[in-house]
């Protein structure tokens, strides 16, 4: 025994026979998941006196935080479906674009942006499961400037 308490593990766990199926689920309270990703985008604003009225790029970061009860292994949605979801219905419009194209009319500042990002994970995690929520999105278009949406801010019960 190690100083500081290792162990090895010699008798890995089995299902059904050291831990029961109905054991996965430990709770019936909804947790917070949170995933961060980041992509390359050029843009410009309408109507803004200052150096991002020219054509300019941000490498932007964005956090999701996403609630749900958990399902009967204890996940309340796997992080590789939040990926799947990113990569195929929201990064495709975003990553090395031109923002002013990609994105619906609008200017194509961090305040509107998060909105559209929030509305489009919204939208994808409830075909998911009905009781799963967007709680916030936080947009960063530097290390120490973003934009963020939580959910009561949206008009959702």
């Amino acid at each position: 025994m190690h100083q500081y308490g290792f162990t090895i593990v010699e008798n890995l766990q089995k299902i059904d026979e050291d831990i029961k199926r109905h054991e996965l689920k430990y709770h019936n309270r909804r947790v917070l998941v949170s995933k961060e990703f980041t992509f390359d985008a050029a843009h410009h604003l309408h109507c803004y006196e200052g150096k991002c009225k020219n054509l300019h790029g941000h490498t932007y970061k964005v956090i999701f935080g996403i609630s749900g009860f958990v399902d009967e292994i204890g996940l309340v949605i796997d992080f590789g479906d939040i990926k799947k979801i990113w990569k195929e219905q929201i990064e495709i419009h975003l990553d090395h674009r031109y923002l002013n194209d990609t994105l619906p009319q609008m200017n194509t500042t961090a305040e509107n942006m998060v909105v559209w990002v929030y509305e489009k994970m919204e939208e994808a995690v409830q075909q998911e499961r009905d009781d799963l929520r967007v709680e916030f999105v936080q947009l960063y278009e530097t290390p120490t400037s973003y934009a963020e949406v939580r959910r009561e801010w949206m008009g959702h019960e």
